[in-house]
């Protein structure tokens, strides 16, 4: 089959690599090529690309500062949106291809990116959750009720994993303080109500 750029896009990030790399190449997609090298443990290449398109693109200023923390050779601070933007994308990328060391690496700076923006942790436990690395997921989560207790979201993403273990009690402690911290928080005001009926039945 053909691959047009969405196409080969979906399909790098559905870890289906064959006709990836030509296609990126061929049609100059330098920051696409850049992670398929990164997968393929060529960071040498990977910062090439990367630094060809980093004052037009500010992914590519961040893939720089990716490999940076992977290589152990931090030598700037990241920027608040650059963590919020591309931190947890970024890192379901490297999980769901392996890539174990490099998440590792990138875990060593976690307390150090929390003081630039404290949902570093929230973003960390929520892409383990949802790779199935449940109590990882659920541990960070705690550590990042200790850097920022005041985000709802992140009381709303315990209450649901609560949920899914079946303790709906705590679930349903979790989705009532994430109300306290921010009232008439809609996912929330809906879990409780769906909660409270399950208790009645």
């Amino acid at each position: 089959m053909k691959l047009d750029y969405d196409k080969a896009k979906e399909n790098f990030l559905a870890s289906q690599f064959e006709g990836c790399q030509k296609f990126f190449a061929e049609h100059g997609c330098f920051l696409e090529l850049a992670y398929y090298e990164i997968i393929s443990d060529n960071l040498p290449h990977a910062k090439e690309l990367f630094n060809k398109i980093k004052e037009i693109d500010i992914r590519a200023d961040w893939g720089l500062y990716l490999i940076s923390m992977i290589e152990l050779k931090v030598s700037r601070y990241p920027t608040y949106f650059e963590l919020r933007n591309f931190l947890e994308i970024d890192l379901n990328i490297l999980i769901k291809n392996g890539k174990g060391q490099y998440v590792q690496n990138i875990l060593g700076y976690s307390e150090f990116m929390s003081q630039i923006n404290p949902e570093v942790y929230k973003f960390i436990g929520r892409v383990f959750y949802n790779n199935g690395l449940k109590e990882e997921g659920m541990y960070v989560f705690e550590k990042a009720k200790e850097i920022f207790y005041q985000d709802p979201e992140l009381h709303y993403l315990i209450a649901l994993a609560y949920k899914e273990k079946g303790d709906n009690q705590k679930a349903l402690h979790y989705a009532k303080t994430c109300q306290e911290i921010l009232p008439e928080y809609c996912p929330a005001v809906m879990l409780e109500k769906t909660l409270q009926s399950v208790e009645q039945n």
